[in-house]
């Protein structure tokens, strides 16, 4: 399939229609857009400030599992929640360099997390050994992109036409 007409296709499903049909529905899908993107900045931030030693008062071992799980949660909900509002203008974002930067830095954000989390210096830091550099290079570059994303989300809406 070609991908404008894959971005037809998309545009045309039935929840994209009924989004694009009620201003209604359109807020709610984008407040849990708000709200899952709430969720990652709220979980993310705080591990990679600890992660970077600038929080030190609780342990990784205590906080690190749940806010991880809490911003895999958020990152699920923010995927589905974003692809909804994505279907109603497809055509509109895929041509967007604010969309394209925000996916891009959501894939990475996605692929550092994933590929911390299968390191051993991860399964040290949250059974409480140190906080390797790999670790702390990682939660440095978690708040680099993450905050990118969050940025670049903003930049989209001011590109649109």
């Amino acid at each position: 399939m070609e991908p404008v007409a894959a971005l037809e296709w998309i545009e045309g499903l039935p929840f994209a229609v009924a989004i694009r049909r009620s201003a209604t529905l359109y807020m709610f899908v984008n407040a849990a857009h708000i709200l899952s993107i709430g969720i990652i900045i709220g979980a993310i931030l705080p591990l990679d400030l600890r992660l970077l030693g600038i929080i030190r008062a609780v342990p990784v071992a205590v906080i690190g599992p749940f806010l991880s799980r809490a911003a895999a949660v958020g990152v699920a909900l923010a995927i589905a929640t974003g692809f909804c509002l994505f279907s109603v203008r497809p055509l509109e974002y895929a041509g967007n360099p604010a969309f394209l930067t925000k996916i891009t830095l959501l894939f990475l954000g996605i692929v550092n997390a994933l590929l911390l989390h299968l390191t051993p210096q991860w399964r040290a830091a949250v059974k409480g050994g140190p906080l390797s550099l790999r670790v702390r290079f990682s939660g440095a570059l978690s708040l680099l992109v993450w905050s990118g994303a969050l940025l670049a989300g903003r930049w989209i809406g001011f590109l649109l036409e």
